[in-house]
């Protein structure tokens, strides 16, 4: 469970969550996009206060973990622009079904309860979070 500024390396998470005993991998990838709606952003701005977010990251993770599967959480912060990955999400389990499941869950949780700000730079003025200023 990491804070990074750096860019994410989805082939070596994905690997890291490669074992004999797991037959289903489930990986979320979360990338900058231009449009939501008719709104067309042009660059976010993650920040957040690191030590919290990853001792929440890391509650989520082993909620997961404690039903015998493994999890690889990262999320990007800083000036991001489109198409970069902002979020990578791997939940390795014994089938598909409960690595699908549990890493819906995680990324779900972590946008409710993980303290990551999104600074949202529009064509047309900024948002905090998606809301309007």
């Amino acid at each position: 469970m990491e804070i990074t500024h750096e860019p994410i390396n989805t082939e070596e998470l994905t690997k890291s969550l490669i074992h004999n005993e797991y037959g289903g991998i489930d990986i979320f990838i979360g990338n900058i996009r231009q449009f939501t709606g008719d709104i067309e952003t042009e660059k976010i701005e993650y920040t957040t206060y690191k030590k919290m977010a990853e001792k929440e990251m890391k509650k989520l993770a082993d909620k997961v973990i404690a039903k015998g599967m493994d999890v690889v959480m990262v999320h990007r912060v800083g000036e991001l622009q489109l198409g970069d990955i902002a979020v990578f999400i791997g939940v390795a389990a014994p089938h598909r079904a409960e690595a699908f499941e549990n890493c819906q869950f995680l990324i779900d949780e972590l946008k409710h309860t993980v303290p990551i700000w999104k600074k949202e730079y529009d064509r047309d003025k900024i948002r905090w979070g998606g809301l309007e200023d």
